[in-house]
């Protein structure tokens, strides 16, 4: 869930460059380790993970983080996991407009997927967590998620005796809200989807693609607009826009601009992945549109207008066949060959 607290080729270089850059300098701080794709089974097309200094994963703290990620004993009433709401078999988000947390209440925000969230630079929404680990923890403390204090589920998970062995084990100490955090956050970070029929199509393989995807892809590129926010290898630019949509709400959620404190960021929200998005729906930060053809009309129509929208929004005048084309690339173009669908593990007792 994401609920405010209450109380690819030539076009993909220069992002590329860019993140290619930031991670050399951030290593070079010590501030991330790397891991190198081949070692580490990183799919085709994705670059390496870099990781905090602070928590390198290992395989003992990703299969306690899944642990952790699927049990609901970290809701106030022990009926919500971060898989309640991030649900492998529904793309990682819920197939809801809203997801439904503790005592059924329901916030204003579409579950966003966790996929390919390693290579985020703000998590959330409105970008309101740093990191994974900050991330991880948000959930658990919402009121109207899982409603938990971090003090009551480090009790709960210390009563627990498979968990207090294994974070011994992992972490060297009792159960700890930290560790809950980093070992989460691990195992988040092998949520990773790519090894598309795009990506096989950059490397030589043409018949990858249909006609009609690569006619897709080319407006994806070009007419569509799309890559102007939708880019690099995880089809974001890790940034917040504003595309009108709620904007014409009675209460306009102002998303990002509750965080920054900037009016210019008013109603703008994080650029998602596109990939597996054929896996996500509904769409949007407020789940408004349930297919990809609803999300591409917006576009094409130049979004809702108000005094925030984004500059890169404008009609497209696109042709049915064109927003026909440009829906088939993203459903068959961007759907991993290798979905990542984890399982529900055996939970401790």
């Amino acid at each position: 869930m994401d609920q405010p607290q209450k109380q690819f080729s030539l076009h993909f270089t220069g992002v590329a460059a860019m993140t290619a850059m930031l991670a050399a300098a951030m290593l070079a701080a010590g501030m991330v380790s790397a891991r190198a794709s081949a070692a580490e089974g990183v799919p085709r097309g994705l670059p390496a993970i870099t990781e905090p200094a602070e928590n390198p994963s290992t395989p003992e703290k990703i299969e306690l983080g899944k642990q952790l990620y699927f049990d609901p004993r970290l809701s106030e009433d022990a009926t919500i996991s971060c898989a309640s709401c991030h649900d492998p078999a529904k793309g990682y988000s819920n197939a809801e407009q809203f997801a439904t947390g503790v005592g059924g209440k329901k916030g204003g925000r579409n579950s966003p997927t966790i996929i390919n969230s390693a290579y985020n630079r703000f998590h959330f929404w409105d970008g309101r967590a740093d990191s994974l680990e900050e991330q991880a923890l948000g959930p658990i403390q919402n009121p109207i998620e899982m409603k938990m204090s971090l003090d009551g589920v480090v009790e709960r998970l210390n009563k627990i005796e498979g968990y207090q062995k294994q974070f011994q084990k992992v972490f060297g100490t009792d159960v700890t809200s930290e560790g809950i955090g980093k070992a989460i956050a691990a195992f988040e970070r092998t949520i990773l989807a790519g090894d598309a029929p795009y990506d096989a199509y950059q490397e030589g393989e043409k018949d990858a693609l249909s006609e009609s995807a690569q006619r897709g892809m080319t407006l994806f590129f070009g007419k569509g607009h799309c890559s102007a926010c939708h880019s690099g290898p995880n089809f974001t630019d890790n940034a917040f826009h504003n595309i009108g949509v709620g904007m014409d709400a009675k209460d306009v959620d102002k998303g990002r601009q509750v965080v920054s404190k900037l009016e210019g960021d008013s109603g703008s929200f994080k650029t998602p992945t596109l990939r597996d998005i054929s896996r996500t729906a509904p769409y949007m930060h407020d789940g408004s549109m349930k297919t990809l053809s609803e999300v591409v009309e917006h576009y094409n129509k130049g979004g809702i207008q108000n005094p925030y929208l984004d500059e890169e929004i404008f009609p497209l005048n696109l042709t049915q066949q064109e927003k026909d084309d440009l829906v088939k690339f993203l459903e068959e173009g961007l759907t991993s060959r290798q979905y990542p669908d984890v399982k529900k593990p055996e939970l401790p007792e």
